[in-house]
């Protein structure tokens, strides 16, 4: 698994998160996304990595600005610990 998190400029409001995450959702298999307009930030939770290009590509109708992508390998237990 894959944790994914960047930096998002332009979302107001919780409609703006909704949107961001329906435009990952709908051209990635994603375990879960979130995003937040007040911390300016989507993450994403993988089962492998994304390119950077292709966030850029499924996020550009959107109209946010998306920068700082970074990707860490995340190890879960059964217990989420």
């Amino acid at each position: 698994m894959v944790k994914i998190t960047m930096h998002v400029e332009g979302m107001m409001c919780p409609m703006c998160e909704r949107h961001m995450n329906e435009a990952i959702e709908k051209a990635f298999d994603v375990k879960k996304v979130t995003s937040s307009h007040t911390e300016k930030k989507t993450e994403i939770i993988a089962k492998e990595a994304m390119s950077e290009a292709a966030i850029l590509e499924a996020t550009k109708e959107t109209g946010y600005v998306v920068s700082d992508i970074r990707c860490e390998e995340k190890k879960f237990s059964l217990f989420g610990r």
